[in-house]
């Protein structure tokens, strides 16, 4: 019998906790003046729009300035839903460039805007509506929080401490460990007893997916975040799954008993 409560809850940031869509294109467009050198220096009406509801193909932090790059060559939202992957490696080719020298570009200019201004970027940051208080309460049911993700450790505390969340040291696995979230996920299970329960909320299905296909995780309960970055396709695709359940911002931040 599966428990009703978790007794390690671990969280993805951008995307189930964090909006961070608006730091996402700021630093994109800024990467792509950079590479491009548009005439203006001002994005075009729409654009950043458009680039929200495309975030779901982004996997690595260089693609996004060559999507910018893609719809301003106007390669229509339906194409690029359907075959990003081609279509961004058509572009590094075309333009003879590299993913390894834009993702660079793209982390140098967030380092500096992080070194120059760190309370107007973190300024681009928005939490998910009730779900700072949803953690508030599952803290205060002895519920251990736990954030994976593939942003800067640092960083993530910062935001959470500036909405009133202190997180024990070690409680938050960022970036700089260069470790896989189903590593870690492993590896809670290691340092935990067996009686835990660790139910894992994630807004990339690809994710999932790898955690899915780990035999020691079979335990661990999945969850898509229907909020967070991903397509209304991946959202279909998991009502199935005996393994993956969708799960609703609404579902999220109530009672841990009315969770799938």
């Amino acid at each position: 019998m599966q428990s009703k409560t978790p007794t390690i809850l671990a969280l993805d940031f951008d995307g189930v906790i964090c909006d961070g869509l608006l730091e996402y294109f700021q630093t994109a467009w800024r990467t792509y003046c950079q590479i491009w050198q548009p005439s203006q220096q001002t994005p075009p009406p729409g654009l950043e729009e458009i680039f929200y509801r495309l975030r779901p193909v982004i996997e690595t932090g260089w693609e996004m300035p060559v999507l910018i790059r893609a719809l301003l060559l106007g390669i229509s939202e339906e194409k690029i839903l359907q075959s990003w992957v081609s279509i961004a490696s058509q572009l590094l080719v075309e333009e003879n460039l590299q993913a390894k020298d834009i993702g660079e570009k793209l982390d140098s200019l967030r380092d500096e805007w992080i070194a120059r201004e760190l309370t107007d970027w973190l300024s681009y940051h928005r939490f998910y509506p009730g779900v700072i208080e949803r953690l508030q309460q599952a803290i205060a049911l002895a519920v251990k929080i736990v954030i994976i993700t593939t942003k800067e450790g640092r960083f993530v505390c910062q935001l959470l401490q500036q909405a009133g969340i202190e997180l024990p040291p070690g409680y938050i696995f960022g970036k700089e460990l260069q470790r896989t979230k189903h590593y870690i996920l492993r590896e809670l299970l290691e340092k935990n007893t067996e009686t835990q329960t660790i139910w894992f909320v994630e807004d990339r299905l690809k994710t999932l997916q790898v955690i899915k296909q780990q035999p020691e995780l079979k335990n661990v309960r999945l969850f898509l975040a229907d909020w967070g970055y991903n397509t209304l396709v991946e959202r279909e695709s998991v009502k199935q799954d005996p393994r993956i359940k969708l799960l609703s911002l609404s579902q999220f931040t109530g009672d841990f008993s009315t969770w799938p």
